[in-house]
């Protein structure tokens, strides 16, 4: 099992390459054999400096031997024709020596090595390591994390990693420094500043550092006076540090005009900095608060569905009179009657499933979404994960896949989509969307493909999810977490070809463990008489 922490602190490596591992933890498996060949390199290299001091403490030794004996009577000793010639020697010839040794650059030649080990190693770039400090900050938010229990390496009170240094907090601040986000940038910036208290033989990180990043969030989230405390405690460490200079008489300025400054006070005050005492805000969500919260809360498993609603559902095993299903019927689990929403148990095989991660994996790309304006498919930030192709020639196990939805759900899957094989990235997810296209919108179907809007979506899960990664619907409350083998189906249309608004559904941000799904989007052409059309908009959905 792939876990998290662990994981966002490999992407702080210098990248070589560029690959968006974030995206998906099926590539992000690579970072693990890169630091087996770093730790290897790595030896190597520490061995070579320690093999050039003592090579070098050597050569102060035989200096140090000369000079003793030269100083206790120079003229004696350099009346002896041969000390004559040593000291001469040690200064010219043995000298050319000393300086090569100490002009070696090991670290040059051991970083030259790694850039030739391009099918060795594996380095994430930049964009990897913002990825992964906002995959942290999602998974905070969303299910409700505490700042000072991550840095601990603990997540919902289980131990998964190890401990973060005030270095490794300090990262996650300035990640969220340059995005703006001042939010998150205090939380960080207090944990690596108490972190930094309790380091005491080696420092991660300067405290300067961290005062500079912190004392402008805590101002940009509206704590002024704390703020200048900051400042001043910047001030104590470096008196000529310019913008703490610039920034303390301007919010000398802001608190003197609101009445409330005492400056001696404040100069004087010694306590530790405590972000629980701030008022922060969140940054804003671009979705409606309603369905932005609905969303987060059913993600962190609250139980939001009307109990009378739930009571009407059931399970039950079908056939649809198909030949198929008559010798093996199905489990189907109602989880919302109207519109209907049901999820089948058992359908997708575990050797179906390897199947379609294999032929996936080596093809991988970060999904996209449908531009609304355009109709072309894109990267999108609300979406994390990586995502192939599957057509149902490449094997005979994804082409019986496509069999068994035909006979479920009795549509017809030549104007279906490939099946889309998905894994998630750090704290992968895909924010509350429909999967339809709306006209009403101005947006236009599914980029070639002259089949019409997607009628249907099937969602195949691959893989069990130890915590997180949940599918929800925030108009409807429904919860359906990722089982092995197991599919959800609902129509994403109404009868009378609209969309319907209430398939709102997200994919919750994956917590521990690697989420694999499988989608098929089945298209309006060729159910006309399978899944009939209505002209009246209140007609009964199903």
């Amino acid at each position: 099992m792939v876990y998290l922490l662990p994981v966002v602190l490999l992407v702080q490596l210098v990248g070589l390459t560029s690959g968006e591992v974030f995206t998906a933890l099926a590539d992000m498996e690579k970072l693990i054999a890169t630091e087996q060949t770093i730790i290897k390199h790595l030896e190597d290299y520490i061995e070579g400096e320690a093999n050039k001091i003592e090579r070098m403490k050597t050569f102060l030794a035989d200096y140090q031997s000369a000079y003793n004996e030269a100083s206790q009577d120079t003229s004696k000793y350099l009346a002896n024709p041969i000390n004559a010639f040593l000291i001469v020697k040690q200064l010219t010839a043995d000298w050319k020596k000393v300086e090569g040794v100490m002009s070696e650059n090991i670290g040059a030649e051991f970083v030259a090595r790694l850039s030739n080990l391009q099918d060795d190693v594996y380095f994430p770039s930049d964009e990897d390591l913002r990825g992964a400090a906002a995959a942290l900050m999602r998974l905070q938010d969303t299910y409700q994390l505490d700042t000072h229990e991550l840095a601990k390496g603990r997540l919902l009170g289980k131990q998964y990693s190890r401990e973060l240094t005030a270095g490794d907090c300090c990262e996650l601040g300035r990640q969220s420094y340059n995005k703006d986000d001042h939010y998150h940038t205090v939380l960080w910036m207090a944990e690596a500043l108490a972190k930094s208290d309790e380091e005491t033989t080696f420092k991660t990180v300067s405290r300067e550092e961290i005062l500079d990043h912190l004392a402008y969030s805590t101002f940009q989230q509206g704590n002024v006076k704390e703020a200048l405390q900051l400042t001043y405690d910047l001030l104590k460490i470096n008196p000529y540090h310019q913008r703490a200079t610039g920034n303390r008489y301007y919010f000398e300025n802001v608190l003197r005009n609101e009445g409330i400054l005492d400056q001696n006070e404040l100069e004087s005050k010694n306590s530790k900095f405590n972000a629980t005492n701030l008022k922060l805000t969140k940054p804003g969500s671009i979705y409606l608060m309603k369905t932005w919260t609905e969303y987060e809360r059913l993600c962190r498993g609250e139980k939001l569905m009307d109990p009378k609603v739930e009571g009407r559902l059931r399970c039950r095993y079908i056939t649809n009179n198909h030949p198929y299903l008559l010798l093996a019927p199905i489990k189907e689990e109602e989880a919302y009657l109207n519109p209907r929403l049901v999820i089948y148990h058992d359908v997708v095989s575990d050797a179906e499933g390897e199947t379609a991660k294999m032929l996936a994996q080596p093809r991988f790309q970060r999904a996209t979404v449908q531009n609304r304006d355009t109709g072309i498919r894109e990267p999108a930030n609300y979406r994390i994960s990586k995502s192939a192709w599957l057509s149902d020639r490449e094997h005979k196990n994804v082409a019986r896949v496509s069999r068994r939805i035909s006979a479920i759900t009795g549509l017809d899957m030549n104007y279906a989509e490939e099946l889309q094989v998905v894994n998630y990235g750090i704290g992968g997810h895909y924010e509350p969307h429909f999967d339809y296209a709306d006209p009403k919108t101005g947006a236009v179907f599914f980029e070639g493909l002259d089949w019409g809007n997607r009628i249907a979506t099937w969602l195949s899960y691959l893989s069990d999810v130890e915590s997180g990664g949940a599918t929800v619907f925030p108009e409807l409350n429904v919860v359906l977490r990722p089982v092995k083998g197991a599919a959800a189906f609902w129509y994403n249309l109404l009868p009378n070809g609209e969309g319907n608004e209430l398939t709102r559904h997200a994919a919750c941000p994956v917590l521990t463990g690697s989420k694999w799904v499988a989608n098929k989007w089945i298209h309006e052409y060729g159910q006309e008489f399978r899944r009939p059309c209505s002209l009246k908009r209140d007609a009964k959905v199903f």
